[in-house]
């Protein structure tokens, strides 16, 4: 029986339109194989070669890629029969087998590069958020990322980040607006400039300020800023801007996130802790293709 409509429910898994996997894909194999395709290959195996593979994670981790993975094998020989093993999002052991591929060898092992630095990055990515996720999984704050990605993977790192437990802050300029440090000195303070911000936003558009002391965090309330971002304050200043805040706007703590951090940060009742680590400074999973079968 469906629950209440006023329960809160769990959010539908996060995806990608195919069409945006297949142009990253197309584009990572034209760079790769060049203009003469994949010689190594070519110049050792005979064009009729069979091989089954399974790919496996060296380590355990959060698998994200999978959508790139069998986009890179299909776009090399349509023929080739790929079995996903696990979802995006699954977690996984060390040796664990995530998916198989069948057929043509030549086409497998011309495309294995490409599909295994797609799910590497990106399950490094899903894996580095499901660390500070699980740091804070018994409160109510949801780690999220920021715009510092690598240029032309920001849609890709921002699912991974969905993949690993994680929330996603703004994807670019254009979609909220974010009052920063530097926009409050030239508008002449956070008060004018938030109210400039409504004036020019539409009703649709969020309005978030960064303040960096509980008198700018005040002013923010009094003009009804959406989402204020409290900037490297310690666990202290944060509880007392929570106590103030009573629920008026939704609170984001960023600066110093770590490890050893989190937790704490989390605990003082804030929503949102933004941190850049998650896309900048994950390391890749260790995820290797193995031959099966020749």
């Amino acid at each position: 029986m469906a629950g209440s409509p006023d329960e809160p429910r769990k959010a539908f898994p996060p995806s990608l339109p195919r069409l945006m996997i297949e142009d990253a894909v197309g584009a990572a194999l034209l760079e790769d194989l060049g203009r003469a395709g994949d010689i190594t290959t070519n110049a050792t195996l005979p064009p009729d070669a069979a091989a089954a593979v399974a790919l496996a994670s060296r380590e355990a981790g959060t698998i994200c890629g999978m959508g790139f993975a069998r986009a890179a094998f299909a776009m090399v020989d349509p023929t080739l029969k790929f079995t996903a093993l696990v979802e995006d999002g699954s977690r996984v052991n060390r040796g664990d087998a995530i998916a198989r591929v069948e057929g043509n060898a030549r086409a497998i092992l011309s495309a294995e590069r490409v599909a295994l630095n797609y799910l590497m990055h990106l399950s490094g990515i899903a894996t580095y958020t499901s660390r500070f996720a699980d740091l804070i999984a018994h409160t109510g704050a949801r780690v999220c990322d920021t715009r510092k990605t690598i240029p032309g993977m920001r849609a890709f790192a921002k699912y991974a980040v969905k993949c690993g437990g994680g929330a996603n802050h703004r994807f670019g300029l254009d979609d909220a607006i974010l009052i920063k440090d530097n926009h409050v000195a030239v508008a002449g303070g956070v008060a004018k400039a938030v109210l400039a911000a409504r004036a020019y936003a539409g009703h649709l558009v969020k309005i978030e300020i960064e303040v960096d002391s509980l008198h700018q965090f005040e002013e923010a309330l009094s003009v009804g800023a959406d989402v204020i971002l409290l900037d490297n304050m310690g666990p202290e200043l944060l509880e007392k801007a929570v106590k103030i805040n009573a629920g008026r706007a939704k609170l984001e703590a960023s600066g110093g996130i770590a490890f050893d951090t989190i937790k704490a940060i989390a605990e003082t009742g804030v929503d949102y802790i933004s941190t850049s680590k998650i896309t900048m400074a994950a390391p890749t999973l260790d995820i290797g293709l193995d031959i099966e079968l020749t």
